[in-house]
């Protein structure tokens, strides 16, 4: 058997993450989830109970309505709204819907990110080389790299070709030697090792936790829930719908935004651990099967002979089954309609994505990271700055360009000689540099202009005429 290791892509590594997200790794408590029965309609697409009268809230299709939009095929209306006989507990193993305790995780450090991944990578790389360091200067150069790369949809070509003399790109040698660039990917990590196998005992995500967590969340709170609230925390109130995937719905985040006025609409992992068993089962084809809980509805519609669909919503209170051959159910047919802004960012973010391969799934979710931050950032930049007309590729190069400018500042000759307190000759005497950032104890003759220190030339920000301690 081929032992080797294979490279993990970003797909991938972010397939493993959903699968640590059902806990969300923290060791927190899964709040929310009391009193959670469902009670199991006819799997048919018929009942004999009376509708519930529907909710105040904004008619079921997309939101905003489209106009001139495809026409909806007829229904016919099932309704799960009476209790049955047959009532359905959650995983968690009661009716109550209490899930087991579970230890919560360490808040998490407020330190800024930048810096977390500075020291994490120092103390990796001192494991092997003393005297070895990085600058958030150099670290920021580092991350532009890895942005022009994606911007030349260079995700399938080999790193190292961008320095090659006869094809190599001239922005690449400008701005970090090869060998440097292999030095900072090596030793790139998110977390200290020294402590790691303490924290892998209540949280598998630990490798990045303290990155992906800058700004903390509460410990009882899941990731998704918490990215979601945060987001809709200016729309919320207002009758509005919130289409999701199955990364960020959950009945906890769905009773969230109940009580703030605005229903959700979303695909639902079938291991949820407050679902019921039934719905990992199959069924008919394309026959649904309609479970309810208090204000929330569940659609299980079996789209393929093996397998389904799971679809949460609290804007339908009945569904209506399509008279179609495939008798889609309104959920599906809402949720294809709406779902388009998360189906756009998935295209966006694998058109000029920064992700290589690599063994390390840590530094896989870093590179989704990146993608994510930077159409965000696109995003923001033309609706606040008024540059509707900007392509996201030119867009990308010029924040490679701004992230690396002030590394590229430190790196120019000076403008003069650095001056000297106290001038005189008989003062001009060899000293050896306090700083001792980038040298072995240099001999030198300049001192800082701010903090007066004994300064040599590689520990110098030239341009300001001030060592690196003072910038």
């Amino acid at each position: 058997m081929d032992k080797r290791k294979r490279l993990m892509n970003v797909q991938e590594a972010l397939a493993l993450l959903n699968r640590l997200s059902e806990a969300e790794s923290d060791g927190g408590e899964v709040s929310g989830l009391s009193d959670v029965s469902w009670v199991c309609s006819a799997s048919d697409g018929s009942s004999d109970s009376d509708p519930e009268p529907p909710r105040n809230v904004r008619p079921s299709h997309p939101d905003p309505p489209l106009a001139d939009g495809p026409t909806v095929p007829a229904h016919a209306e099932v309704c799960a709204t009476e209790p049955s006989p047959a009532q359905e507990i959650g995983k968690d193993g009661s009716v109550d819907g209490h899930g087991a305790l579970r230890r919560r995780r360490e808040t998490a450090d407020t330190e800024h990110p930048h810096g977390e991944i500075r020291d994490c990578t120092i103390a990796e790389a001192r494991r092997d080389i003393a005297t070895w360091d990085v600058s958030i200067m150099e670290l920021k150069a580092f991350i532009a790299l890895l942005y022009v790369r994606g911007a030349y949809c260079g995700k399938n070509i080999e790193m190292e070709s961008f320095w090659s003399e006869q094809w190599g790109n001239a922005f690449f040698n400008a701005t970090l030697s090869r060998n440097r660039f292999r030095e900072i990917m090596r030793y790139l990590r998110f977390d200290k090792k020294e402590t790691r196998r303490c924290r892998l005992t209540t949280d598998k995500f630990t490798h990045v936790r303290k990155v992906w967590d800058h700004a903390s969340r509460p410990a009882t709170q899941r990731l998704g829930e918490n990215v979601v609230l945060r987001l809709v925390e200016p729309f919320v109130g207002k009758g509005r719908n919130i289409t999701t995937d199955t990364f960020f719905t959950s009945l906890p985040l769905a009773k969230a935004l109940l009580a703030k006025n605005t229903s959700l609409v979303g695909t639902i992992k079938r291991n949820k651990r407050e679902l019921p068993p039934s719905v990992q089962g199959r069924s008919e084809l394309f026959s649904t099967k309609v479970l309810k809980s208090d204000k929330m509805v569940l659609s299980v519609y079996q789209c393929k002979p093996r397998r389904n669909v799971t679809i949460l919503s609290t804007q339908h209170q009945h569904v209506a089954i399509s008279t179609e051959r495939k008798k889609k159910p309104e959920t599906v047919e809402y949720y294809n309609h709406s779902k388009v802004g998360v189906d756009v960012l998935d295209q966006m973010a694998r058109q000029y994505s920064v992700k290589g391969g690599t063994r390390r799934w840590p530094v896989a979710v870093f590179y989704n990271v990146l993608d994510l931050a930077a159409i965000n950032a696109w995003v923001l930049y033309r609706s606040c700055m008024s540059q509707e007309n900007i392509p996201r590729r030119d867009f990308m190069l010029q924040l490679a360009h701004e992230l690396r400018a002030e590394w590229m500042a430190s790196k120019a000759p000076p403008l003069a000689d650095l001056p000297f307190s106290g001038a005189g000759a008989e003062e001009r005497r060899r000293m050896t540099c306090m700083v001792k950032a980038h040298c072995m104890q240099n001999k030198t003759f300049c001192k800082c202009v701010k903090c007066g220190d004994a300064v040599c030339g590689k520990c110098t920000a030239k341009v300001l005429s001030v060592c690196n301690n003072c910038v």
